[in-house]
């Protein structure tokens, strides 16, 4: 379908003011976040039926996450800087190749250097597919329908999370791991072929208008993005990382995958919420995210003991947590323009340092004062989040 059907509206359409959105284009790219965090997560479920296979210990798989991490996060700005100037459905189809490749090797492999060669692969494909969808999402709809576009192309994260990951581990432990890889090679060679099919194509930036990284930058409101971004999944990260140690002291570390299952049904919740309010209320829904996140940490803080409280903590959480990168990708599309894929490949940059920062700096508290630490870390890390999005007025607009 040319990308003219998609510009078009109905006579009904016209009269409010709205145009439909292309819905399919968008499953389509939420489709490739679930293939991206479903690659990305499902060693750690598998973690004993693919050491005893490749004939490693489980910390020596377990660095296959690792290296998928690593390589999503060295990847990212370099790659998408080297392909801004080709044509972006290609490009978009390329990198889902990417991941039917990786994911066979894997399936296939009876090595592990090999395999951890495959997960690298998956892990670039990775950095430059999160810098691409949102920008994609954002092209495929006018101004005041860029939140809700990206929503949708989101919503893939938190259904591979909740839904995606419990469900792929069961069918691994059943059938064996080596399936759910080349089950996963299989959809995405069907997703490219989608892609090919609905998602209209659209041209690179030009040479002349491409910025530097500094330039893009120095672009007005992009810092406080990127700070909000990093200082929000940060204290994510230290909690969820460690969840079941700071548990563990409440006599709640049986209850884990309960507590984990809550907060994944909650994410979804938001993410809907966010859904239908973030092309309106972008900065409310930022304060609102950093605020829900905030009373639950405190609630986690004050009754950490009472398991009503903490259930009740984990769904603000969740809630909170579920449309906080919707919500940073609309700010960051917004803001940037014609430089979005740079400037969200340095939002993917923000983020997997946060999560790599969790997972230090959690270690950290952990091992030298305790999980009683957590709590005013956290609070403290979205004190300043909270801050910088209620002065971030031109990062953060309440579109009407």
């Amino acid at each position: 379908m040319s990308q003219l059907a998609y510009e078009q509206t109905e006579p009904d359409d016209q009269a409010s003011g709205e145009q439909k959105l292309p819905l399919l284009a968008l499953i389509a790219l939420a489709l490739s976040g679930f293939i991206i965090i479903l690659t990305e997560a499902l060693p750690a479920g598998l973690l004993p039926q693919i050491s005893a296979d490749l004939a490693v210990s489980q910390s020596a798989t377990g660095q296959t996450v690792t290296i998928y991490a690593l390589g999503s996060l060295l990847a990212a700005i370099p790659l998408t800087r080297a392909t801004q100037g080709l044509r972006r459905r290609p490009l978009l189809t390329l990198t889902i190749i990417g991941f039917a490749i990786a994911n066979l090797v894997t399936a296939l492999s009876s090595s592990y250097v090999l395999t951890m060669v495959a997960r690298g692969l998956a892990g670039i494909s990775a950095g430059l597919l999160w810098a691409l969808l949102a920008g994609y999402a954002a092209r495929l709809v006018p101004d005041h329908q860029k939140g809700r576009a990206i929503t949708i192309a989101m919503a893939g994260t938190p259904i591979a999370l909740s839904i995606g990951v419990p469900a792929a581990t069961f069918i691994g432990q059943l059938a064996g791991w080596r399936l759910c890889f080349g089950l996963m090679s299989a959809a995405a060679i069907i997703l490219a072929l989608w892609i090919n099919w609905r998602l209209p194509d659209f041209a690179g930036t030009k040479q002349a208008e491409k910025l530097s990284l500094a330039g893009v930058i120095k672009l007005p409101g992009i810092l406080p993005i990127l700070f909000v971004t990093l200082s929000f999944v940060l204290a994510h990260n230290i909690l969820y990382t460690y969840i079941a140690p700071f548990l563990t002291p409440f006599g709640l570390s049986g209850q884990v995958d309960a507590i984990l299952l809550a907060f994944g049904c909650s994410s979804l919740v938001g993410i809907w919420f966010v859904g239908v309010w973030i092309d309106r209320r972008l900065r409310d829904l930022a304060i609102f995210s950093c605020l829900l996140f905030c009373l639950a940490a405190v609630i986690f803080g004050l009754w950490p003991e009472a398991e009503i409280a903490v259930y009740f903590a984990v769904i603000l959480w969740g809630v909170g947590f579920g449309g906080a990168a919707t919500i940073f990708q609309t700010a960051m599309a917004r803001t940037a323009g014609e430089h979005t894929d740079m400037a969200q490949s340095m939002l993917v940059t923000a983020w997997n340092l946060a999560i790599a920062g969790g997972g230090i700096f959690g270690g950290l508290m952990l091992n030298h004062i305790g999980v009683s630490a957590f709590v005013p870390s956290v609070l403290v890390l979205l004190a300043a989040c909270l801050a910088a999005v209620v002065l971030g007025k031109r990062s953060f607009i309440n579109a009407g």
